[in-house]
């Protein structure tokens, strides 16, 4: 995991830059959105988009129907972070300009920013990023997904402009896991632990673990029961935990964190499951000292998006596409959906995926490789549900339906 096993005990918090009156800390943009409108829509926005909205999310062509989730595609927070690198870049017409990480994962987005010369941060081989190149007084923007507390303090010891695109849902939990470490509290963080957005969320808590699904949170409640071997315990979460953890010390008060693009039903299983565990140990009269809910930190897009989700597998399709970023979690996460329903589906970045000839490039669910189908697309009439994550834009999705369209239509 990138910079978990040398992080140091962290006590800065998101408050503390936003209440900081240096006018090198920019999080509200530079009033620039009227000026960067037109070249937004242009590059995000579509119009078979807005006519499939306008009919019900339902478009007929080529024999095939076509059934757009009700929630889909960019959201409030994405929306907002796109704006700001290009209001960043009108702002800062000569400097140059950096960003941390993928502003967030769609890679048209982020090759949009590399044609106007925002330069990205190298990540060396071992999965840490050099800031080497990165001098004194330049501009840095942050992603989406946050930053961690060490990349902040080197940015400031550099003297940067730093542009804040963090999603306020990710400060929210930042926020909730800064209130676990006054309480001595122990963060137990349901996410992917080399996930930026979770990089960044642990780099805020002096004590944390990081766990992946409710299978991985079944065994740190057994462990906390019944107990355990310690060395099991630690190579097993190996890439997981803050520095030097004790499980047996750290385990005994804990509060439940979430990286916010997860599902929001294990979420909340995890943190019953949790909730159960230390009141079985403790007992009732003493839960509060020893566990801390998680709250509500699932965010409404992410929430929305899954449920719109829910909605469309209900009706009778013959496929689903989803649409994002082959590295979005919110994405594979509504992949997982359908997956789970044994519903045909295909988890795609963008209109490239789509072709040569009958076959797909898409990404199983639980693989790290894309494969390549044949045939994918039968013969006869279809009815195909369509989906995009967070980060994927309504040109994206407009221009995977031509792309489908054109397919069809060779075929006849």
């Amino acid at each position: 995991m990138p910079g978990c096993k040398g992080r140091r005990t962290a006590k800065v918090s998101l408050v503390f830059y936003m209440s900081n009156s240096n006018s090198t800390y920019h999080r509200k943009g530079f009033g620039l959105k009227d000026e960067i409108h037109g070249e937004l829509k242009a590059a995000y926005e579509s119009a078979l988009i807005a006519e499939l909205r306008e009919n019900n999310n339902t478009l007929v062509r080529s024999g095939l129907t076509i059934k757009l989730a009700s929630a889909f595609g960019f959201c409030w927070g994405v929306d907002r972070a796109v704006s700001m690198a290009y209001e960043t870049r009108r702002h800062f017409p000569d400097k140059r300009i950096w960003i941390t990480n993928e502003i967030i994962h769609n890679p048209v987005v982020n090759q949009n920013l590399r044609e106007m010369q925002i330069d990205f941060v190298e990540v060396t081989s071992d999965g840490t990023k050099d800031f080497s190149q990165v001098k004194e007084g330049e501009v840095v923007i942050l992603p989406a997904f946050g930053a961690s507390v060490e990349e902040m303090d080197l940015l400031e010891s550099k003297k940067c402009e730093i542009v804040d695109t963090t999603c306020p849902w990710v400060s929210r939990v930042w926020n909730r896991v800064a209130k676990y470490e006054q309480g001595e509290f122990t963060a137990i963080i349901h996410g992917k632990y080399n996930h930026e957005e979770t990089i960044a969320t642990s780099s805020r808590a002096r004590h944390y673990l990081i766990v992946q699904n409710l299978s991985e949170a079944n065994w740190v409640a057994e462990y906390i029961l019944n107990g355990g071997k310690k060395e099991e315990f630690l190579e097993r979460f190996k890439s997981a935990h803050s520095k030097e953890f004790d499980p047996d010390e750290r385990l005994v008060r804990i509060g439940v964190a979430n990286q916010t693009t997860m599902l929001k039903g294990e979420t909340e299983q995890i943190g019953k499951l949790f909730e159960r565990t230390m009141l079985s140990k403790y007992g009732p009269e003493q839960l509060d000292k020893h566990f801390l809910s998680p709250g509500d930190t699932i965010c409404d897009a992410t929430q929305e998006r899954q449920d719109a989700m829910l909605n469309l597998i209900e009706e009778k399709l013959d496929l689903v596409l989803v649409i994002g970023g082959f590295n979005s979690s919110n994405t594979g996460h509504l992949h997982e959906i359908a997956d789970h329903r044994k519903i045909r589906s295909y988890h795609i970045d963008g209109p490239s995926c789509i072709g040569p000839g009958n076959q797909i490039k898409h990404k199983p669910q639980n693989s790290g490789e894309c494969i390549i189908e044949k045939n994918w697309l039968p013969d006869g009439d279809l009815t195909i549900g369509v989906t995009a994550g967070a980060s994927t834009p309504d040109q994206v999705v407009a221009e995977v339906l031509e792309a489908v369209f054109a397919m069809r239509g060779g075929a006849k």
